[in-house]
């Protein structure tokens, strides 16, 4: 028979190899969930984020997606910055071909039941005239345009306006229109501008109507 005592000191001895045995794997199971041991993968970086273009704002102060007005080419937009050829208080150039100096201008001659201003801008042999008349002289297209004298004319517009162009009979080359009833205008440009009658034309403001 073998000794009790001998019996009871390899129970303990069991006992505490099994509570030692669980701890071990206690131990490597929370090492392993932890990440101990495992290589670091790189971080992976953030897509960088799209430019967003703003929305333009409109003159109202609302957001309108809309291009902006200075991605639409204008002719000649280097020479038109800043002009403004006054002929009278309500009429005015908003172009003119670069390099004009206003040479001359003013109130028509006195005239019964007209009324307007004139001006001429020129350079050397280069010049542009231009002059808007108010009255009964142009109660209608056919009256106002029977008082401009051309050659070679032929019909066209000018901001939707009717108007004829042709010949000066002193040279050059002139466009006579209705700006409105009651109000009528011509330009006259010399033949070495003869190529820029129609923007100078076109760039005309006159506040009432336009």
């Amino acid at each position: 028979m073998i000794p009790e005592g001998r019996d009871g000191g390899r129970g303990w001895r069991a006992v505490v190899a099994a509570l030692a045995f669980a701890m071990t794997g206690l131990i490597i199971h929370a090492l392993f969930s932890s990440g101990f041991g495992r290589i670091a993968r790189p971080a992976e970086e953030a897509p960088p984020p799209l430019a967003v273009a703003p929305p333009e704002t409109r003159l109202d102060g609302d957001q309108a997606n809309v291009r902006p007005v200075s991605a639409v080419p204008t002719r000649g937009s280097d020479s038109r910055a800043g002009v403004l050829a006054v002929i009278s208080d309500d009429f005015w150039l908003t172009y003119l071909p670069a390099g004009l100096e206003r040479s001359g201008g003013g109130v028509i001659e006195p005239e019964l039941g007209v009324k307007g201003g004139w001006a001429r801008f020129a350079a050397a042999d280069r010049f542009v005239e231009a002059q808007v008349e108010h009255g009964m002289v142009a109660a209608d297209w056919q009256s106002y345009r029977s008082r401009v004298t051309m050659l070679d004319a032929r019909d066209t517009t000018v901001r939707g306006r009717p108007a004829a162009v042709g010949r000066h009979p002193n040279g050059g080359r002139v466009i006579v229109w209705l700006e409105r009833v009651g109000t009528g205008a011509w330009i006259r440009v010399s033949d070495s501008l003869s190529g820029e009658l129609l923007a100078v034309a076109a760039s005309v403001k006159a506040p009432v109507g336009d």
